[in-house]
C-alpha cells in the first residue's frame, strides 16, 4: 500500500470507529448535488499573494513557504497585514522578500533565527505566542536548509528531482524532515496525513503550470490537505457533525490538544468526507479530484460567514 492509499484507509478506519466526529450522508449528497450544478473551477496560482518568478525562484519559494505553512493554532495572536489572514500575512511577506531579494541559500536558511523573521513578517517577539510560533518557523527553516545541504548539495531542486515526477514519492522525500513527518497515532493505529508535503506538490504544479519539476504524473491521487479550515467548512455545510462536547469546546474557542483523539478525528473526517464527495460527484458524471475540492473548500472558508464561526485550533507544526 502506498502512502496515499494508507492515508485514505486510515481516515476511513478512524471515521468508522471514532466517537467525536461523524459524517452526515444526506448533507454530503446535498453538497455534491450543488457542486454538480456548479463544479469548482480549476485552481490557479494566486500571484497577488504568492511569488512567481523564474522556475528556480518559484520552486524555492514554494518549498520555503510550505516549510512554514503551519501555525493556525497561534494565528489569533499574529499581527495581520491589513485584512489578510494569518496564512496570507506570511505568504505575502515571503513574496515581498523573494520579489525584492530572491531566495535564501540553504546555508542561510540553516542559520535563521526568530529575530531575523520578526521584521520580515511584521511581528512583535514581545508577544509570547508570536515568539513561540516564530521560533518554530525558524526551526522549520533551519531543518529545511540542513536537509538540502546534507542530501541535495544545497539545491532546492534536489527533493523534486529525487521524486522523479511522482507527488507520492515527494511526500516520502519531504517526510524525512521531522516537521514534515505528519503521522499521528489513534488508538494504536498509525494515521498519516502529510498535509504540507502533499500541498507542496500541488502548489508547485500550480506555480509552474504543470511544467518542468512541477509536472507530476500522479497529482490526481493526492488526498485533501487536512488542516483546520477544510473540516470547518465541511462542518458549516453540515457534512461533518461533532459531538455536543466537542462542538461546545470549539465554539467557545478553547484549543484542542494536538494529536488528541478529537483533533485526529476532525482531520480524518475531512479526508474521508472529501473522498466520499469525489465519489458522489463521479456518480453524477462530474470528475473532481480531492486536490481541486480542497482548494475550493479552503477558499470558500475565506468568506465572512465561515470566518464568523470559530474553527478548531490546535498548536501543531503540521497545519
Amino acid at each position: 500500500m502506498g502512502v496515499l492509499d494508507e492515508i485514505r484507509a486510515a481516515a476511513a478506519a478512524v471515521m468508522a470507529a471514532g466517537q467525536s466526529v461523524r459524517l452526515d450522508a444526506e448533507r454530503l449528497e446535498a453538497l455534491a448535488a450543488a457542486l454538480a450544478q456548479a463544479p469548482p473551477p480549476p485552481p490557479a496560482w494566486d500571484v497577488t499573494h504568492h511569488h512567481r518568478g523564474g522556475p528556480a525562484s518559484t520552486l524555492a519559494y514554494v518549498l520555503t513557504l510550505d516549510a512554514i505553512n503551519f501555525g493556525s493554532g497561534w494565528f489569533p495572536w499574529l499581527a495581520k497585514r491589513g485584512s489578510l489572514s494569518g496564512y496570507f500575512t506570511v505568504a505575502s511577506a515571503l513574496k515581498r522578500r523573494f520579489d525584492d531579494t530572491g531566495a535564501w541559500r540553504a546555508a542561510e536558511l540553516a542559520e535563521l533565527a526568530a529575530e531575523d523573521l520578526a521584521p520580515l513578517l511584521g511581528q512583535d517577539l514581545g508577544v509570547p505566542e508570536v515568539a513561540e510560533l516564530l521560533g518554530l518557523f525558524a526551526t522549520a527553516l533551519n531543518e529545511l536548509g540542513g536537509f538540502l545541504l546534507a542530501h541535495h548539495g544545497g539545491r532546492f531542486e534536489g527533493p523534486f528531482e529525487e521524486a522523479a515526477g511522482s507527488a507520492e514519492r515527494l511526500v516520502g522525500v519531504l517526510a524525512r524532515m521531522p516537521f514534515w513527518n505528519d503521522v499521528q497515532h489513534w488508538r494504536g493505529r498509525r494515521v498519516p496525513f502529510f498535509k504540507r508535503a502533499q500541498l507542496t506538490a500541488a502548489d508547485l504544479a500550480l506555480a509552474l503550470g504543470g511544467e518542468g519539476l512541477g509536472a507530476f504524473r500522479d497529482l490526481d491521487r493526492l488526498t485533501v490537505f487536512a488542516d483546520n479550515l477544510v473540516p470547518h467548512v465541511l462542518r458549516c455545510e453540515g457534512v461533518l457533525v461533532y459531538t455536543e462536547a466537542l462542538a461546545e469546546q470549539i465554539d467557545r474557542e478553547r484549543p484542542l490538544a494536538a494529536n488528541s483523539e478529537p483533533e485526529i478525528e476532525i482531520r480524518a473526517g475531512a479526508v474521508h468526507a472529501v473522498e466520499r464527495l469525489v465519489e458522489a460527484l463521479a456518480g453524477r458524471g462530474v470528475r473532481a479530484t480531492a486536490q481541486v475540492l480542497d482548494y475550493w473548500l479552503w477558499h470558500r472558508g475565506q468568506r465572512p460567514e465561515f470566518k464568523a464561526r470559530p474553527r478548531h485550533r490546535a498548536r501543531s507544526v503540521f497545519y
